[in-house]
Protein backbone atom coordinates (compact mmCIF):
# COMPACT_ATOMS: atom_id res chain seq x y z
CA UNK A 1 0.00 0.00 0.00
CA UNK A 2 1.46 3.19 -1.24
CA UNK A 3 0.51 5.13 1.75
CA UNK A 4 2.36 2.90 4.14
CA UNK A 5 5.62 4.24 2.39
CA UNK A 6 5.20 7.54 3.47
CA UNK A 7 7.31 7.34 6.85
CA UNK A 8 10.31 6.01 4.60
CA UNK A 9 9.77 9.87 2.95
CA UNK A 10 9.73 11.76 6.40
CA UNK A 11 11.85 10.27 9.05
CA UNK A 12 15.78 10.21 8.81
CA UNK A 13 18.29 8.70 10.43
CA UNK A 14 20.11 10.50 13.39
CA UNK A 15 21.67 9.33 16.99
CA UNK A 16 22.90 11.08 20.47
CA UNK A 17 24.25 9.77 23.40
CA UNK A 18 24.29 11.26 26.81
CA UNK A 19 26.28 10.57 30.39
CA UNK A 20 23.91 11.11 33.22
CA UNK A 21 24.57 10.67 36.88
CA UNK A 22 23.43 10.88 40.31
CA UNK A 23 26.40 11.36 42.10
CA UNK A 24 26.80 14.42 44.37
CA UNK A 25 30.60 14.37 43.02
CA UNK A 26 29.98 15.00 39.58
CA UNK A 27 27.77 18.22 40.05
CA UNK A 28 30.56 20.65 39.25
CA UNK A 29 31.18 18.97 36.28
CA UNK A 30 28.00 18.67 34.83
CA UNK A 31 26.83 21.10 32.01
CA UNK A 32 23.24 20.18 33.09
CA UNK A 33 20.81 19.24 36.18
CA UNK A 34 17.42 17.78 34.72
CA UNK A 35 14.86 19.56 36.92
CA UNK A 36 11.69 17.50 35.80
CA UNK A 37 10.37 14.96 33.47
CA UNK A 38 6.73 14.58 32.14
CA UNK A 39 5.62 11.52 30.73
CA UNK A 40 2.34 11.36 29.08
CA UNK A 41 0.99 8.12 27.48
CA UNK A 42 -2.26 7.44 25.80
CA UNK A 43 -1.55 3.72 24.94
CA UNK A 44 -5.08 3.17 26.84
CA UNK A 45 -7.12 4.82 23.32
CA UNK A 46 -7.37 2.52 20.62
CA UNK A 47 -7.09 5.43 18.12
CA UNK A 48 -4.14 7.07 19.69
CA UNK A 49 -2.13 3.66 20.21
CA UNK A 50 -3.14 3.21 16.54
CA UNK A 51 -2.91 6.24 14.97
CA UNK A 52 1.22 5.29 14.19
CA UNK A 53 0.84 1.78 13.92
CA UNK A 54 3.22 -0.98 12.18
CA UNK A 55 1.28 -3.86 10.49
CA UNK A 56 1.34 -5.75 7.25
CA UNK A 57 -0.70 -4.30 4.13
CA UNK A 58 -2.88 -5.99 2.16
CA UNK A 59 -0.23 -7.99 0.15
CA UNK A 60 1.89 -8.89 3.28
CA UNK A 61 4.00 -6.23 3.15
CA UNK A 62 5.21 -4.42 6.48
CA UNK A 63 4.95 -0.76 6.97
CA UNK A 64 4.13 1.87 8.80
CA UNK A 65 0.70 3.32 8.45
CA UNK A 66 0.06 6.80 9.90
CA UNK A 67 -3.59 7.76 10.78
CA UNK A 68 -5.27 10.83 9.71
CA UNK A 69 -6.14 11.38 13.65
CA UNK A 70 -2.60 11.98 13.96
CA UNK A 71 -2.34 15.64 14.30
CA UNK A 72 -5.68 15.66 16.40
CA UNK A 73 -3.73 13.13 18.98
CA UNK A 74 -1.21 14.59 19.25
CA UNK A 75 -2.32 18.13 20.16
CA UNK A 76 -4.60 15.85 23.05
CA UNK A 77 -1.95 14.71 24.54
CA UNK A 78 0.27 17.91 24.04
CA UNK A 79 -2.29 19.58 25.91
CA UNK A 80 -2.02 17.01 28.94
CA UNK A 81 1.38 17.60 29.12
CA UNK A 82 1.21 20.90 29.44
CA UNK A 83 -1.37 20.54 32.10
CA UNK A 84 1.01 18.39 33.88
CA UNK A 85 3.77 20.40 33.31
CA UNK A 86 2.50 24.22 33.90
CA UNK A 87 2.22 23.84 37.51
CA UNK A 88 5.60 22.68 38.05
CA UNK A 89 7.65 25.21 36.06
CA UNK A 90 5.31 28.30 35.72
CA UNK A 91 5.28 31.06 38.36
CA UNK A 92 2.51 31.58 41.16
CA UNK A 93 1.33 34.94 38.83
CA UNK A 94 0.59 32.49 35.12
CA UNK A 95 -1.06 29.87 37.96
CA UNK A 96 -3.65 32.61 39.04
CA UNK A 97 -4.42 33.69 36.17
CA UNK A 98 -4.97 30.60 34.28
CA UNK A 99 -7.06 29.11 37.33
CA UNK A 100 -9.34 32.16 37.00
CA UNK A 101 -9.64 31.82 33.81
CA UNK A 102 -10.48 27.93 34.27
CA UNK A 103 -12.83 28.83 37.21
CA UNK A 104 -14.35 31.54 35.62
CA UNK A 105 -15.18 29.66 32.06
CA UNK A 106 -16.86 26.72 34.30
CA UNK A 107 -18.83 29.23 36.41
CA UNK A 108 -19.95 32.56 34.48
CA UNK A 109 -19.01 32.06 30.58
CA UNK A 110 -18.04 28.48 29.28
CA UNK A 111 -17.42 30.92 26.22
CA UNK A 112 -14.83 32.73 27.33
CA UNK A 113 -11.31 31.98 25.58
CA UNK A 114 -9.04 30.21 27.52
CA UNK A 115 -5.60 31.59 28.94
CA UNK A 116 -2.68 30.34 27.33
CA UNK A 117 0.15 30.96 30.60
CA UNK A 118 3.15 32.42 29.04
CA UNK A 119 5.92 29.68 29.47
CA UNK A 120 8.55 32.37 28.24
CA UNK A 121 8.36 33.26 31.67
CA UNK A 122 9.60 29.58 32.53
CA UNK A 123 12.01 29.09 29.91
CA UNK A 124 14.93 30.65 28.34
CA UNK A 125 15.25 28.20 25.33
CA UNK A 126 12.84 25.49 23.68
CA UNK A 127 13.45 22.49 21.99
CA UNK A 128 10.65 21.13 20.14
CA UNK A 129 10.35 17.89 18.30
CA UNK A 130 11.13 18.46 14.61
CA UNK A 131 8.79 16.48 13.16
CA UNK A 132 8.11 18.55 10.55
CA UNK A 133 7.25 22.50 9.79
CA UNK A 134 3.51 22.04 10.92
CA UNK A 135 4.00 20.61 14.26
CA UNK A 136 6.93 23.62 15.11
CA UNK A 137 4.64 26.36 13.53
CA UNK A 138 1.71 25.41 15.51
CA UNK A 139 3.79 24.87 18.79
CA UNK A 140 5.18 28.49 17.96
CA UNK A 141 1.64 29.75 17.56
CA UNK A 142 0.24 28.23 20.70
CA UNK A 143 3.13 28.69 23.30
CA UNK A 144 3.56 32.33 21.57
CA UNK A 145 7.58 32.06 20.84
CA UNK A 146 9.71 34.35 19.11
CA UNK A 147 11.11 33.07 15.69
CA UNK A 148 14.59 33.07 18.05
CA UNK A 149 12.76 30.65 20.48
CA UNK A 150 11.83 28.02 17.38
CA UNK A 151 15.00 28.82 15.78
CA UNK A 152 17.00 25.68 16.78
CA UNK A 153 13.87 23.43 15.63
CA UNK A 154 13.51 24.88 12.56
CA UNK A 155 17.28 24.75 11.57
CA UNK A 156 17.62 21.26 12.52
CA UNK A 157 14.68 20.05 10.37
CA UNK A 158 15.94 21.49 7.62
CA UNK A 159 19.46 20.27 8.09
CA UNK A 160 18.70 16.73 9.52
CA UNK A 161 15.26 16.47 8.64
CA UNK A 162 13.10 14.24 11.00
CA UNK A 163 15.27 12.18 13.63
CA UNK A 164 12.59 11.45 15.86
CA UNK A 165 13.82 12.12 19.43
CA UNK A 166 17.16 12.54 18.71
CA UNK A 167 16.20 16.00 17.10
CA UNK A 168 16.09 17.42 20.60
CA UNK A 169 19.56 16.92 21.22
CA UNK A 170 20.84 18.20 17.86
CA UNK A 171 19.04 21.48 18.75
CA UNK A 172 20.49 21.88 22.32
CA UNK A 173 23.74 21.62 20.55
CA UNK A 174 22.97 24.47 18.29
CA UNK A 175 21.87 26.64 20.67
CA UNK A 176 25.23 26.04 23.00
CA UNK A 177 27.25 26.46 19.63
CA UNK A 178 25.30 29.30 19.36
CA UNK A 179 27.32 30.56 22.10
CA UNK A 180 23.13 31.69 23.83
CA UNK A 181 23.40 28.82 26.75
CA UNK A 182 24.24 30.68 30.03
CA UNK A 183 24.40 29.44 33.69
CA UNK A 184 21.15 29.31 34.90
CA UNK A 185 18.96 29.35 31.96
CA UNK A 186 15.96 26.56 31.85
CA UNK A 187 15.34 24.64 28.95
CA UNK A 188 12.13 22.61 28.09
CA UNK A 189 12.44 19.74 25.58
CA UNK A 190 9.19 18.27 24.05
CA UNK A 191 8.86 15.19 22.30
CA UNK A 192 6.35 13.18 20.60
CA UNK A 193 6.30 9.17 19.44
CA UNK A 194 4.18 6.31 18.74
CA UNK A 195 2.10 4.61 21.32
CA UNK A 196 0.54 7.68 21.64
CA UNK A 197 3.68 9.73 23.47
CA UNK A 198 4.02 13.19 24.19
CA UNK A 199 6.92 13.88 27.10
CA UNK A 200 8.92 16.54 28.45
CA UNK A 201 12.07 16.81 29.81
CA UNK A 202 12.87 20.40 31.86
CA UNK A 203 16.75 21.27 32.31
CA UNK A 204 18.99 23.94 34.08
CA UNK A 205 21.97 24.93 32.69
CA UNK A 206 24.73 24.81 35.30
CA UNK A 207 27.37 26.89 33.90
CA UNK A 208 27.97 28.85 30.86
CA UNK A 209 28.53 26.25 28.03
CA UNK A 210 31.51 27.02 25.70
CA UNK A 211 31.08 26.53 21.80
CA UNK A 212 31.02 23.43 20.90
CA UNK A 213 34.30 22.50 18.40
CA UNK A 214 33.47 19.01 17.29
CA UNK A 215 29.37 18.80 17.41
CA UNK A 216 27.24 18.77 14.70
CA UNK A 217 27.26 21.89 13.77
CA UNK A 218 31.16 22.74 14.55
CA UNK A 219 31.40 22.83 10.24
CA UNK A 220 28.49 25.30 9.49
CA UNK A 221 27.29 26.87 12.82
CA UNK A 222 28.14 30.26 10.92
CA UNK A 223 26.10 29.76 8.20
CA UNK A 224 23.07 29.55 10.20
CA UNK A 225 20.25 30.29 10.84
CA UNK A 226 19.27 30.38 6.99
CA UNK A 227 16.43 31.75 5.26
CA UNK A 228 13.52 29.07 4.67
CA UNK A 229 10.89 30.03 2.70
CA UNK A 230 6.90 30.15 3.13
CA UNK A 231 5.62 27.07 1.13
Amino acid sequence: ERAMLLPNCLFRMGAAALLLSNKRRERSRAKYKLVHVVRTHKGSDDRAYKCVYEQEDPQGLVGINLSKDLMVIAAEALKSNITTIGPLVLPASEQLLFLFTLIGRKIFNPKWKPYIPDFKLAFEHFCIHAGGRAVIDELQKNLQLSAEHVEASRMTLHRFGNTSSSSLWYEMSYIESKGRMKKGDRVWQIAFGSGFKCNSAVWKCNRNIKTSTDGPWADCIDRYPVYIPEV
